[in-house]
């Protein structure tokens, strides 16, 4: 028996932590016996298209879930814009003072400020969107104790070996959550630009549309190429038991129904304190299967046996797939796979198919019945649509929550009042006149006159790079750090340190735990930071950081007013092209360097970096013809990407402007 095990047996049991979207959700989780809850409010929730709550419903949720020793944790987890500072201080001030949660749930660097002015007593959580994915990341994590941070919820794509190997340098006063059912993004969590780039909804913002749930084509193929089943660690989560440092076990389902959260909930109880009893193992396995979540997968949970969560041959619309439409366009009907009660929610169809919609079972139907759909739409059903069940209203689980609702009017929702807080924005710098341009490319090119060089660092650009190149160039390192790639960068950096580089871009804010002896250096914060207001560039300041290039999903109002109260000199990507995701799942129904086309007929590439792959549209980002406004901002540093396009793939003809001309929703 390891040391590790050994400590682990000597902790309580880790917390399992349930989602809840609405109030229905909440009173399932307390009701299964979660250890602890976490919801989003109205704004700055990852899931802005759940119901979420108000101040005064949460503030009397958050009661009752104490008096039954039920922690509450509310996620402020979305990348804060200029304009949110005070709107978020004001709000992060009501929760204090009226709701007092466990903890909050964050994203952006800024909140840790905004937690540090306003005087919050709880936890600060790093949301994965944060993407502490490696073990010595949690030194540079370290710098923000003071605001209040305490936890890191790891990435879902680390297998168990890797969580070991962040829990073997975990600090003392902190812990680790770990993802162990729900819904699995394609992309890594903050590396994902998908929806921003093509439609103007941030996943970063809580407004992902899910485009990489919608049909694509390659060459004379349709299917569901970027579709993950859902994550389902199942029995394997006793294997988590024996990682000291990791004291929570989180659900994902926010968007989902009080039925999901009952259930997944109950399963992993008893998974937890009763995995060891067949009987009991059993029965859990049971209530995931009637948890109407997606079809389940280990992931990458396995070291020894990875598997892709994309499996086009599978359904992955969620809730639980029942049957198909069948019948005639007149007379559609289903014959389900369960017997379906009163009650129940079904949705015909994925949700970007013309026709889909959703209907509320009114009677009774047994297995392998008939029951008409005729009424459920007044436009015509998708032909041969999957049917899934997404809620149920069973007798039993609603005398649960009746139970708890008439416990709650006992205690008042109270009236919180305003909060006029006002955040203390930094001292802007001093930045130097002009501006100067940086060419990034994967290998190492003739200078230019005209410009810098930017490289991405990889053992390929060490090996081409000149003696006089590398203290010319600046060295960008990947948006993506994995446990098993750390000592890797580490002894790439130090080498090209030794060759006299000096000047670096780090991807990841926590990359700067490798520069700690970093007197000399040049160190900015690169792009795929996702740093878009003045206390995030605080943030960056007091970890070192001497400069940053700001995310790139900001709209011109928002780029424009950043220089005037930033702490460090700025860059931003003028041009180039921009991934519009970044993942460690390699889909083999698509192949690197060949194209797919979305159904609104975008075109999109993929090309492998290292142990992930990168996804391109065919149009780079441009906002050339803005460099002038740019530069008198205050922007020191504007950035050409140079990502060569695979034979055969052609930039399109189309403006590349982003989110230049919209308010980033």
């Amino acid at each position: 028996m390891t040391e590790s095990t050994n400590a682990a047996e000597k902790l309580p049991p880790p917390a399992i932590l349930a989602p809840a979207g609405d109030r229905e959700a909440f009173l399932a989780a307390v009701a299964a016996g979660a250890d602890a809850v976490y919801c989003g409010l109205k704004q700055y929730s990852a899931r802005m298209q759940a119901r979420n709550f108000s101040l005064e419903e949460l503030a009397a949720l958050t009661r009752l879930a104490h008096e039954r020793n039920v922690q509450v944790y509310v996620t402020l987890n979305t990348l804060l814009k200029p304009d949110d500072l005070n709107r978020a201080a004001r709000l992060v001030d009501q929760l204090e003072h009226g709701v007092k949660p466990d903890a909050l749930i964050v994203q952006d660097l800024g909140m840790a400020q905004i937690a540090r002015q306003t005087g919050f007593s709880g936890e600060l959580h790093l949301s994965t969107l944060t993407n502490v994915s490696f073990g010595a990341a949690l030194d540079a994590v370290q710098h923000l104790k003071d605001c209040g941070v305490r936890r890191v919820v790891l990435p879902r794509e680390l297998t168990i070996d890797e969580i070991r190997q962040v829990d073997q340098v975990c600090p003392e006063d902190f812990t680790l959550e770990v993802f162990i059912h729900g819904a699995l993004c394609y992309g890594v969590s903050g590396r994902c630009y998908w929806s921003s780039y093509l439609g103007g909804k941030s996943g970063l913002r809580g407004r992902c549309v899910q485009p990489c749930r919608r049909q694509y084509k390659e060459g004379s193929s349709a299917e569901r190429f970027f579709s993950c089943q859902d994550l389902s660690l199942d029995v394997l989560v006793k294997v988590l038991k024996t990682v000291p440092k990791v004291r929570t076990w989180k659900i994902e389902g926010r968007k989902k129904s009080a039925h999901y959260v009952y259930y997944t909930v109950s399963a992993y109880k008893l998974l937890r304190d009763q995995g060891h009893d067949p009987a009991m193992k059993k029965t859990a396995l049971g209530f995931l299967e009637q948890a109407l979540g997606r079809s389940g997968t280990h992931y990458h949970f396995l070291s020894q046996r990875p598997r892709n969560p994309v499996d086009t041959e599978r359904q992955t619309g969620s809730g639980l797939l029942i049957g198909a439409v069948k019948g005639t366009r007149q007379k559609p009907f289903l014959s389900p796979r369960e017997t379906l009660l009163p009650g129940d929610l079904l949705r015909i169809g994925y949700e970007d198919q013309a026709g889909h919609t959703t209907y509320r079972v009114t009677r009774a139907v047994p297995r392998n019945g008939q029951f008409s759909l005729s009424r459920a739409s007044r436009r015509p059903l998708p032909k041969h649509a999957p049917v899934f069940l997404i809620d149920r209203r069973e007798p039993e689980l609603q005398e649960q929550l009746a139970e708890l609702e008439s416990a709650l009017t006992h205690f008042d929702s109270p009236e919180i009042s305003d909060s006029q807080f006002q955040v203390h924005l930094p001292r802007p710098c001093q930045s130097s006149p002009g501006s100067t341009d940086l060419q990034v490319t994967r290998l190492p090119r003739k200078k230019s006159s005209r410009q810098e060089t930017g490289i991405w660092l990889s053992e390929e650009s060490m090996d081409r790079a000149t003696s006089s190149q590398m203290p010319a160039n600046w060295w960008w390192l990947p948006p993506v750090v994995w446990p098993d790639e750390e000592d890797v960068w580490r002894d790439r950096i130090t080498a090209v340190r030794n060759r006299g580089a000096h000047r670096f871009v780090l991807n990841m804010p926590w990359q700067i735990t490798w520069f700690r002896d970093a007197d000399a250096l040049d160190l900015w914060a690169g792009p795929f930071c996702n740093i878009a207001n003045p206390l995030a560039l605080q943030t960056l300041l007091e970890m070192g950081f001497t400069g940053a290039v700001v995310s790139p999903e900001l709209g011109q109002e928002d780029y424009l007013k950043l220089p005037a109260h930033s702490p460090l000199p700025l860059g931003i990507v003028l041009t180039g092209n921009w991934p519009l995701c970044i993942t460690r799942s390699m889909t083999e129904s698509v192949s690197p360097e060949k194209t797919f086309v979305s159904p609104r007929g975008e075109v999109g590439w993929m090309v492998q970096h290292g142990g992930d792959r990168w996804l391109y549209p065919n149009w780079p980002l441009d906002l050339t013809p803005f460099r002038e406004p740019v530069v008198q901002a205050g922007y020191t540093l504007l950035i050409q990407l140079s990502e060569p396009f695979p034979a055969g793939v052609h930039a399109k003809n189309r403006p590349g402007l982003w989110n230049w001309r919209l308010d980033l929703s």
